[in-house]
């Protein structure tokens, strides 16, 4: 057969190794009949094969070893000795069951083997009616020069099969991992090489380096390959956890595994056990009801947990997925609050996805009482620590009533990873190219006017989404070297957001061999590791998780524009900083820019009707949508399959806005009047020599959600402010 299931490939593997150590330890019980070690060895072994022959639905294998295993039970009893005979037989059963494993091996199947004669042999030594042995084939001597005798039976010629035990080998951990500290040291000098080579002129010293660094990439997969395991090996413990677990909790649980074949690298799969592990039970214990809420619900009253993996964009992706309550932004929030984890004017400020991030934060808990299955002390927050320790990240997707998603996203490897080398004030640092999305180069010009400054974070609009800024000379707390004004911006993409490391120049991409760091420079927190460049020189890996955490503060900092009692400025004499959208028909709606949270472009296809209402999902939640030409009675011009949306969020809530484009944001003097009293306007603004019409952001909102604005004191305070502003 082409491809042999794993599971049958551990099976024969084994197998045929416990057949060689047969042969010997039979032979050797034939000399000294009363020991009682090689009895019981022999006797484990076979009951090993009986046992997985029978669960892998092998039936000669299993019958040839069960009368096997019934003999070499009476011999271990002392109710049987041992005799040549009782030799003979158990050997001739060893070979029949090598045949057997070759077959299987060949053909997937036990094929044509027949095993009634040695079946019939052991019970009859079982029964106490011992046959003869059966004789052996004449073989009819061939004299050269004369004819061979007619009863002579040509012999089959045997060819020698390398068996699937001889194609493989065990080798000790510690050596593979000796071998991959010393291709680890063989990457770094090939690049080393390879980037002096460039710098030569000499062709051959090229064509050298060039196949040097072949080979060296070839010989590292090899062993990195020898290091990587499939998840299964981590996830075969779990079915008995979750049984355990559910019968512990009175819950009914299923447990289904997509993608039990993916391979990570044996030291990851380690430190992701325990993280996992506590997932798992997190899911059973906190998000699956109990059969009788379940019902109640209109749910089948077994729960199902789906364990979920596959590769994507260079990392592993481990799902853990539950159909059970879901979590409850609202209860997450009210419970940060009464532990003092968060204020309400902070909570406000957050979007529901980012709500339920604060699951992560130390000593959150939104238990009712400690229970022997959680609380135990690993909380959420230490599962964050240890997957991001390793260079992973962890994200929640949750929606009430239909269940929770905690997907882990982890490196391949830790070893030798490819990255980004980058310079910042004359020093050389190193990104993983894992968390790098794409590059942007703005121009003096165009940097000029594109960075934008929110509330104090930066900013910079990338195809109508706003990215938080962060630059690297701040987090260093160092000096750029570039004068000319140009801004170089790395996307990146981490804690499940994007956001923009500002940086000096990019260098080049090569793998790199990841060492730690000491104790002192791990405290930092903005660095993961250290790596040796091509040229010789040490350079820095940057923790990009941390440098997420910042850009997120900036983003907070920029939604602290969106908060309630800010929507909107006074606006005599005033800078009003404005988002201008085109809406068809030539007309144009500034909408201030403290009431934007989000531009974003949604699939046409995505909108859905709920009653009469439109709305689209958007990052775990439903959102309502407002098609703002419509709202003010314009004719829209745009043709295409993407909606351009303006998100607008408050607490918990959020609504879409349709546009047709998105002009400009602009940060100028404007005089706002209320002479224009359309419905669904402010009035009308003069922005850039040319008149624009101040959208009601309020009555907009109402119009797509009208329990949009639900606390009191949000509303008392909206109506002041947009009363103030005309």
């Amino acid at each position: 057969m082409d491809e042999i299931d794993e599971i049958v490939q551990e099976f024969l593997v084994e197998s045929h190794e416990n057949l060689d150590q047969l042969d010997r330890d039979l032979v050797a019980l034939e000399r000294e009949p009363d020991s009682r070690d090689l009895l019981g060895s022999i006797f484990r072994t076979i009951h090993t094969i009986k046992g997985t022959s029978g669960f892998l639905a092998f039936g000669n294998l299993e019958s040839v070893t069960h009368v096997g295993e019934n003999l070499l039970a009476r011999l271990r009893d002392g109710k049987m000795s041992m005799t040549p005979q009782t030799t003979d037989v158990l050997l001739a059963m060893v070979d029949t069951v090598r045949e057997l494993l070759a077959a299987i091996e060949a053909q997937g199947t036990e094929g044509s083997v027949d095993v009634t004669a040695v079946v019939q042999r052991i019970s009859s030594i079982l029964d106490g009616t011992t046959t003869p042995d059966p004789e052996p084939t004449a073989v009819a001597e061939v004299v050269p020069g004369l004819p061979a005798e007619p009863v002579a039976e040509p012999v089959e010629e045997v060819v020698a099969r390398r068996n699937v035990a001889d194609s493989s080998i065990r080798v000790d951990v510690e050596l593979l991992d000796t071998l991959m500290r010393l291709v680890g040291e063989l990457v770094l000098t090939r690049n080393q090489i390879v980037r002096q080579a460039g710098e030569q002129e000499g062709l051959e010293l090229v064509r050298s380096a060039q196949r040097l660094n072949l080979i060296a990439t070839e010989l590292q997969e090899g062993v990195m390959s020898t290091r990587m395991q499939p998840i299964d090996h981590l996830w075969s413990k779990l079915p008995r956890v979750v049984r355990d677990l559910g019968a512990t909790c009175g819950k009914q649980v299923s447990l289904a595994m997509v993608g039990r074949e993916t391979e990570l690298d044996r030291s990851l799969l380690e430190s992701v056990k325990d993280p996992l592990t506590h997932l798992v039970r997190n899911a059973v214990d906190h998000g699956l009801e109990s059969p009788e809420d379940r019902v109640a619900a209109g749910k089948p009253a077994e729960g199902v947990l789906t364990l979920r993996a596959y590769h994507e964009g260079g990392q592993v992706v481990v799902e853990v997925c539950d159909d059970g309550a879901g979590i409850d932004p609202e209860r997450i929030a009210a419970k940060a609050i009464d532990k003092g984890l968060r204020t309400a004017a902070q909570l406000a400020q957050l979007a529901p996805t980012d709500v339920l991030q604060l699951i992560f934060l130390p000593g959150f808990s939104t238990a009712a009482a400690v229970t022997n299955v959680s609380g135990r002390g690993v909380g959420m927050d230490v599962v964050k620590t240890n997957i991001e320790s390793i260079g992973g990240t962890i994200e929640v997707e949750s929606v009430v009533g239909r269940g929770t998603t905690c997907r882990l996203r982890i490196p391949l490897t830790l070893a030798i990873v490819p990255a980004l080398t980058v310079e910042c004030a004359g020093d050389r640092y190193a990104i993983p190219q894992v968390s790098l999305l794409e590059l942007v180069a703005l121009d003096a010009d165009r940097a000029a006017t594109a960075v934008e400054d929110v509330n104090g974070a930066s900013v910079y609009r990338l195809r109508g989404a706003l990215l938080p800024l962060v630059r690297l000379t701040d987090v260093l707390g160092v000096e750029s070297d570039r004068s000319d004004g140009h801004v170089l911006i790395a996307v990146l993409h981490a804690e499940g957001k994007r956001f923009g490391l500002v940086i000096d120049r990019v260098l080049s991409t090569e793998e790199i061999v990841v060492k730690p760091l000491g104790a002192r420079l791990k405290a930092l927190g903005t660095y993961s590791g250290a790596t040796i460049l091509g040229d010789g020189r040490v350079a820095l890996i940057l923790d990009v998780q941390a440098l997420a955490r910042r850009a997120l503060t900036a983003e907070a900092l920029e939604r602290g524009a969106a908060s309630a009692v800010a929507e909107t400025q006074r606006a005599t004499g005033e800078h009003l900083r404005m988002l201008v959208a085109g809406i068809g028909g030539g007309r144009r709606v500034a909408i201030p820019l403290s009431s934007v949270t989000r531009l974003e472009n949604i699939a046409a296809s995505s909108v859905e009707l709920v009653g009469s209402r439109e709305v689209v999902q958007y990052r775990g939640a439903i959102l309502p949508l407002l098609r703002l030409d419509r709202h003010l009675g314009a004719i829209s011009e745009r043709d295409g399959d993407d909606l351009v949306v303006v998100v607008y969020s408050a607490g918990s809530r959020s609504v879409a806005i349709v546009v047709d484009e998105i002009i400009d944001i602009v940060d100028e003097e404007a005089d706002v009047h209320s002479d224009v009293d359309d419905h669904g306007l402010l009035g009308s603004a003069l922005i850039r020599d040319r008149i624009v019409e101040v959208l009601d952001v309020r009555a907009a909102i109402l119009a797509a959600d009208p329990k949009f604005y639900t606390a009191p004191e949000l509303e008392a305070g909206l109506h002041d402010q947009l009363q103030q502003a005309v």
